[in-house]
């Protein structure tokens, strides 16, 4: 399925695993129908949500293959083909590309990071080897670096470059970048409780790990900001924004997995060094869940 502008909620999706560690591909059918029963508009695999950093280049494949043999078309499957790495970035892009992916997010560098000339190419280099459309991902918590916002406004001209997961937080910098927005540049948020702000100036939605647990609410949460109910939608959002705040009560997506195994979603554990939450958060965790009626 290709895609021009994607709006709506796109699920940055969990990896369920069984006890031992391997990718439980039964129960990942499963949630990927749950997906598109509920409304989700787009399925994001091998994101951060998705434990990618801990699986081999062979389980990525498997998964993405997988993936794209569910949802058959249904929505856009967007994959997550960053490294820190520029020309990994490139040869895994290419290789989801031939698999079948309609589109790709592109993460910033990590740990090496890199000046502004460096995190231009690092982006542009990819998306001139590829031809569906690929997503910048910013979130300088996980690594480290920012996107400049001369790198963005730059990055918004190329043509194969379609938009922006905006996962620092910061308003003031989703604001400097919002002009960058139209119809051949989408701004998405990254963080679920700033979802509603974010469309306000612009945005076209949401990358969601919200939408792990609530498919349905999260996908009518911007179908009625951006079908002119804002009032309904903001609503919503205050009504969930405890939950949404509580996954990431630790690092995502230890949360998120906790939660969806206390729903009876049976996801398994993580891989380390991500672990079981602390007996605290999971009574807090399981605490709203049971408040908006999930457990």
């Amino acid at each position: 399925m290709k895609f021009e502008h994607l709006q709506g909620s796109i699920v940055a999706m969990i990896t369920p695993f069984h006890e031992d560690g391997s990718v439980n591909f039964e129960v990942l059918t499963q949630l990927l129908e749950r997906q598109i029963a509920e409304g989700t508009d787009g399925i994001l695999t091998l994101g951060t949500t998705g434990e990618y950093p801990t699986m081999s280049h062979e389980e990525d494949a498997a998964v993405v293959a997988h993936t794209i043999k569910v949802v058959n078309g249904r929505v856009p499957v967007i994959v997550g083909s960053g490294s820190n790495c520029t020309a990994t970035q490139i040869e895994k892009s290419i290789q989801y590309q031939d698999m079948g992916a309609d589109g790709l997010l592109l993460i910033a560098p990590y740990y090496n990071k890199a000046n502004p000339e460096g995190m231009y190419r690092h982006f542009a280099e990819t998306a001139d080897r590829v031809h569906i459309p690929c997503i910048l991902y910013n979130v300088p918590g996980r690594t480290g670096c920012s996107i400049p916002v001369s790198v963005v406004e730059k990055l918004a001209q190329h043509p194969n470059i379609t938009g922006i997961k905006e996962a620092s937080g910061d308003m003031s910098y989703a604001m400097k970048i919002a002009h960058c927005i139209g119809p051949e540049f989408a701004l998405y948020s990254g963080n679920d409780d700033i979802t509603v702000p974010l469309m306000s100036v612009g945005g076209s939605g949401v990358i969601s790990v919200y939408a792990n647990v609530m498919p349905r609410m999260c996908h009518e949460i911007v179908k009625d900001f951006l079908g002119g109910n804002q009032a309904r939608a903001v609503a919503n959002h205050l009504k969930y924004l405890k939950l949404m705040n509580d996954l990431f009560i630790e690092v995502n997506p230890i949360p998120v997995k906790a939660a969806m195994n206390m729903m009876g979603l049976n996801v398994g554990p993580m891989r380390l060094p991500l672990c079981e939450m602390s007996g605290e958060h999971a009574a807090v965790l399981r605490a709203t869940l049971q408040e908006v009626g999930l457990v």
